[in-house]
């Protein structure tokens, strides 16, 4: 056994104790146990000389006799696929006739991951990140558990979590809901698989604004609704172009995505008086509205509508860690019976691990102060952005923004006419640069052009190196 390593060992244990054994079949126990032990052992030359689990603990594991268990090993070593070793135990033949041994195959560790690249769009700065405070948290959590966290999880999500986001929520965006009406998800795409799996009918027509999240149009196509891009305007999406047949629309309405243009009060009445009218229902994406760095927003578009037709949808990426995958969507009140019938369905898809912890980073006021504190830095860092595109003046048209963690640059007069967002995107990636085209987010044809530059996630030095860079890409391409 030693000649072989440990690990041959556990696989092994780990293979028999996954055996499934069928009272209920025509075939005996013994007999499943004896064929199903038999292809473990010919499943690979590996386990060659390994050495099997008591007789005792297979039994245990399979929850049958031991009885059973030695007969099946008995039988096996009559036919030589077994040897004892006296006071060592029961072991897997060295040779087997129809198996010969092999070297190990050689591992290879893993191509190493592509890290972030300057002006990549929607990235916290993981530096940012309170790591001390949020691993005091989490070991608080489950160093030593309470009885609920024990116990059958509720697939809506730990409802300390989701008093804490309804508490949030009141604070930051003035929307007051039940906390029974926050469902914890794993994220946009989960909630969009809830919605479109428990409130509609299948094959429901979405509008979607164009330009969009590029992925949306296959993520609604996922959930089994179909997406119907509409051209947003200088106040966003126009309500008067939703088709007939639309039963849904989703909205990015304090600071849509990707152009950063706030929806004014008149379209969102607008949009709600639709959604009334047609029997439809309002998604909302506030995915980034907690930064805001100038003036007051205006309030979430479900508070306004006091959560009668919409339904707000929010995360936790931005706002700690993209590797968090915690989101949740606001429910109005009678939506729920469906949501809850969905559920216990199909079940939570979100982790219950990190929800105890979120939970009481926000109650702690700990949250708060995180994201006082980026909304400082982000700022900051928006400004020495703009001061350092200043040489590309003419080439692209840059002004400050409220909000948000990017900034939607439109070609200048040195450009229009003689390239493209999408070559400019293409020349700055060889350059090591993420800088996404504004036209690849667009469904329509003919969709306006700009560059975003994210700034969120990068600090001062690698913004005001990519900066140059790419000021020179320009004034080499126009």
């Amino acid at each position: 056994m030693a000649n072989f390593g440990k690990s041959y060992q556990s696989n092994l244990d780990s293979a028999l104790f996954a055996l499934l054994l069928d009272p209920a079949a025509a075939e005996s126990l013994q007999a499943q146990l004896l064929d199903g032990l038999r292809r473990k052992i010919l499943s690979s030359n590996a386990f060659c000389g390994v050495r099997l689990p008591a007789s005792r603990v297979l039994a245990a594991e399979l929850s049958v006799s031991r009885t059973t268990v030695q007969i099946v090993y008995d039988q096996l070593i009559s036919e030589g696929y077994l040897v004892t070793r006296q006071g060592a135990g029961t072991f897997v033949a060295q040779e087997l006739p129809h198996l010969s041994r092999v070297a190990s195959v050689p591992r290879h560790p893993p191509a190493p991951v592509a890290s972030w690249r300057p002006f990549q769009s929607a990235l916290p700065d993981p530096a940012l990140m309170p790591h001390a405070q949020w691993a005091r948290h989490l070991d608080r959590a489950w160093r030593a558990p309470s009885a609920d966290l024990l116990a059958r999880p509720d697939p809506l999500g730990w409802y300390p979590l989701r008093a804490a986001i309804a508490d949030h929520l009141l604070a930051w965006r003035q929307l007051a809901c039940d906390p029974q009406q926050v469902v914890i998800t794993s994220g946009a795409r989960d909630a969009f698989e809830i919605i479109f799996r428990a409130l509609l009918p299948p094959k429901t027509t979405v509008a979607i604004e164009d330009p969009c999240w590029p992925k949306m149009a296959r993520t609604l196509m996922s959930c089994g609704a179909r997406a119907h891009p509409v051209r947003i305007g200088p106040e966003g999406l126009d309500p008067a172009q939703i088709p007939a047949r639309a039963r849904a629309a989703i909205v990015t309405p304090s600071r849509h995505y990707p152009t950063g243009r706030s929806m004014p009060l008149s379209s969102r009445l607008a949009l709600l008086e639709w959604a009334g009218r047609s029997g439809g229902v309002v998604i909302e994406d506030d995915y980034d509205s907690e930064f805001r760095y100038r003036g007051q927003p205006l309030p979430a578009l479900a508070g306004l509508d006091r959560l009668e037709n919409v339904l707000y949808l929010g995360s936790f990426s931005k706002l700690l860690s993209a590797a968090l995958r915690i989101g949740y969507m606001v429910v109005p009140q009678r939506m729920l019976p469906q949501i809850a019938a969905y559920f216990d369905a199909v079940g939570g898809q979100a982790s219950l691990t990190p929800q105890p912890a979120l939970a009481s980073f926000m109650e702690s006021g700990e949250f708060a102060l995180h994201l006082r504190r980026m909304r400082r830095v982000y700022a900051r860092r928006q400004a020495y952005l703009l001061s350092a595109m200043a040489p590309a003046q003419g080439f692209v048209e840059l002004a400050p923004d409220a909000g948000g963690m990017h900034l939607c640059a439109g070609l200048g007069p040195k450009l229009q006419g003689r390239v493209s967002d999408r070559e400019i995107s293409a020349e700055a990636a060889k350059a090591g640069l993420c800088v996404a085209a504004l036209s690849d987010h667009c469904s329509l044809p003919h969709g306006p052009e700009a560059l975003l530059l994210g700034y969120a996630g990068f600090d001062e030095d690698t913004l005001g190196d990519a900066a140059r860079r790419l000021c020179a890409l320009l004034a080499r391409m126009g």
